[in-house]
């Protein structure tokens, strides 16, 4: 438990796009591998939370948390939700490894690009900014307009990880949890968090061997 304390935690925020099962596949892979969340999800993400997964949470009791995950990663996450601005994540003073919007929608990404914190969720996001820490965005939407990408493209300016939900199939991927794996993967690479959540691309067959010796030093 004292290792744990002196661990920084990952801030992570799931809002109202589709894909909650990215937000919650996230979560379970970086506390399997002992990390600690801070998380808030929005009222948005309790609605499609129901719509998609069928599972009903209020998104202000954190005593609904039990429904989405087991007990052992619930004693590595600590809950605010949206609206309380009184969470040690509303302050850029209070250490974290950094923060990820998965999903993120639109709505909330333009609010981050544009200064305007009007939930825990963008006032987080607008302290990683501050204080020069990673935060990724997981965009889920499609087509993104000229609006869309010009929000994005403001916030990658500013160092964001933007990391569409977009999976690839150079992985042979064969169920749609391993396409969610990868998407999942993708993010902890822009924290340098080792996994081995999907098969890295090793290159052609005269280059497989030196490929796959690096791909199992990283795993």
């Amino acid at each position: 438990m004292t290792e744990l304390l002196n661990q920084k935690p990952l801030v992570v925020a799931i809002t109202g796009a589709s894909g909650s099962l990215y937000g919650l596949r996230f979560i379970k892979a970086v506390t399997e591998l002992g990390i600690p969340i801070t998380l808030t999800m929005s009222h948005a993400a309790g609605l499609v939370l129901k719509e998609e997964l069928g599972i009903e949470v209020d998104v202000k009791d954190s005593n609904s948390l039990s429904k989405l995950f087991s007990p052992e990663t619930l004693q590595l996450i600590s809950y605010y939700p949206e609206h309380d601005l009184t969470a040690p994540i509303a302050s850029g003073s209070y250490p974290t490894r950094g923060m990820v919007i998965i999903p993120s929608s639109t709505t909330s990404f333009a609010k981050i690009a544009n200064g305007i914190s009007e939930s825990l969720i963008e006032r987080a996001a607008e302290c990683m900014i501050k204080e020069g820490r990673r935060l990724v965005i997981v965009p889920r939407e499609t087509p993104l307009s000229a609006i869309h990408l010009e929000n994005l493209l403001k916030l990658a300016r500013l160092g964001v990880r933007v990391v569409p939900a977009i999976p690839a199939f150079y992985s042979g991927a064969q169920t749609v949890d391993e396409l969610v794996d990868f998407v999942i993967g993708k993010v902890l690479d822009q924290f340098e968090i080792p996994h081995g959540l999907y098969r890295r691309w090793t290159g052609s067959e005269q280059n497989k061997a030196k490929g796959e010796k690096w791909q199992k030093n990283w795993a």
